[in-house]
């Protein structure tokens, strides 16, 4: 059997003046499998309604609140209604409105971090597992090819061992008081109300920790952790530092700051094996270098037929021929391809391909939140080592 119509996708959030709900937006349709039939697009109906007036949706598909779609959108035919819905709105309403679309029936991608807190996150694992609806959660960086051969080489034994991991993200966006300007995402990112215990930790040391274990395979079992506010009067971290223990005896470095200045979006990582050195920069995408001993330095390139060869999860999130720059947008689409190929084998009720499920899921929105709740407890405390919070 066949699956001969495109999904169909809802959206809670991104309204006028969003950032992140427009890319979900262009990513989600760049393959040409999903279509944007509805939403609740913002807390104000008059904007939401704005917003829906803006991307050509029927109007009587846009809705003043998520309570009002779900119950709406059950009334239309199977096949008509929403398959699944994106959820990009602030961090304080992930987990309920999840919830509520899990309970319903609907298969849900989330934008990272997973919950407000721990509690969250683990009644959300266990919804999901209730239900056995596909949830997907959006850390972009794990959709990108050069990252999936990182993983690939890694998983073969090409490196050895792994002795050390280096990550970091560093922003400067937020190095002065952005929030009290009226900036609507440095006001909700640096709210704990909305946010959560954690700023820059949360919004952007979670990526450096998911690509750590996505690339590696392995995962965070203590840390030493310092976080600072260097903004006077900002109530959450704006810099964090990170020394990491790993299962199997490696050790880590994971830095992530809001404040550097003159860095835009600097996320970096560099695993160390007894034989080899990975290095991926996701400011120059396309690129992956491999440094040993006594050789000279390699720089694998996207798009190249030696990429597929050594990496089938690479070649399947590659477009374009050698030369040709991927980036962002894709890495978000290759998350939904991913996604969607497994949404559409559960309705066909048929396993998916294996490569399908290479998306980040509820257990990698879990690990996220105990990274969270773990900094949070080490930056407290007065002892070297925090374990990992299970």
């Amino acid at each position: 059997m066949k699956f001969n119509r495109k999904l169909k996708m809802g959206m809670v959030g991104g309204g006028p003046g969003a950032f992140i709900g427009e890319v979900h937006r262009k990513a989600a349709r760049m393959d040409g499998g999903i279509e944007l039939v509805a939403g609740a697009f913002d807390i104000n109906p008059r904007k939401s309604k704005q917003m829906g007036r803006e991307l050509n949706l029927n109007s009587k598909r846009v809705y003043n609140d998520y309570k009002e779609m779900i119950e709406k959108e059950l009334k239309l035919p199977v096949g008509e209604r929403v398959d699944f819905v994106s959820i990009t709105v602030p961090n304080n309403w992930h987990f309920p409105i999840a919830k509520a679309f899990l309970e319903a029936g609907f298969h849900v991608m989330c934008e990272k971090p997973m919950t407000f807190d721990v509690k969250e996150a683990r009644q959300l694992k266990k919804l999901v597992a209730k239900t056995r609806r596909v949830f997907g959660l959006m850390h972009n960086y794990t959709g990108y090819p050069m990252v999936k051969l990182a993983k690939d080489m890694i998983k073969a034994g090409d490196l050895g061992k792994i002795r050390k991991v280096v990550v970091h993200y560093t922003q400067g966006w937020l190095a002065t008081a952005l929030e009290k300007s009226g900036q609507k995402q440095a006001e909700w990112r640096t709210d704990p109300k909305q946010s959560g215990g954690a700023g820059c930790m949360g919004d952007i040391g979670t990526h450096a920790e998911n690509l750590a274990e996505y690339i590696t395979g392995l995962k965070v079992t203590e840390m030493c952790a310092d976080l600072t506010a260097f903004v006077k009067g900002r109530k959450l971290d704006d810099d964090g530092n990170c020394l990491l223990k790993f299962s199997g005896g490696a050790k880590g470095v994971l830095h992530a700051s809001q404040i550097s200045i003159g860095h835009e979006n600097d996320l970096a990582i560099w695993v160390h094996g007894e034989e080899k050195t990975l290095e991926w920069h996701q400011e120059h995408p396309n690129y992956l270098y491999v440094k040993e001993m006594d050789g000279a330095e390699q720089v694998w390139k996207r798009g190249n037929d030696y990429i597929g060869a050594k990496s089938p999860a690479a070649a399947r999130a590659t477009r374009l021929p050698s030369g040709h720059p991927e980036a962002f947008f894709e890495a978000f689409a290759n998350n939904y391809c991913n996604f969607a190929d497994t949404v559409r084998a559960r309705i066909l009720r048929q396993k998916p391909d294996p490569l399908a499920l290479d998306f980040p899921n509820v257990d990698d929105g879990l690990r996220g939140m105990l990274f969270i709740d773990t900094v949070l407890i080490s930056s407290k405390s007065k002892q070297k080592w925090t374990k990992f919070k299970k």
